[in-house]
């Protein structure tokens, strides 16, 4: 859990991700589309990606922990809450207040 909240503290925005998810896909692309460049930690790829998994269903409360978004070292949530955040609005200003956007 530790290693989890350290990096998602350490940049404006950070998405945990497995590389052959298609939600994940999807997330990364949104926010490449919206000119945010974010820490991507592929899961399936790191040596302590296990640990972390379990970190984020822990943090979550469900199974299925990617993608897991964090802005301003803040949880946002797996898929559905960014998009619900991106459809009402409210993504873009949060971004911009985490320092991720400029305009």
């Amino acid at each position: 859990m530790e290693r989890v909240l350290k990096l998602a503290s350490q940049r404006a925005v950070v998405i945990f991700s497995v590389s052959s998810c298609c939600m994940c896909h999807t997330i990364k692309t949104l926010f490449s589309d919206l000119g945010v460049n974010p820490a991507i930690y592929e899961l399936d790829q790191d040596p302590k990606g296990k640990e972390m998994e379990r970190a984020l269903i822990r943090l979550l409360g469900h199974n299925l922990p990617v993608p897991a978004v964090f802005i301003g070292g803040q949880l946002v949530g797996p898929t559905d809450k960014v998009m619900s955040l991106h459809l009402g609005g409210n993504l873009i200003p949060l971004l911009r207040e985490a320092g991720a956007i400029w305009l």
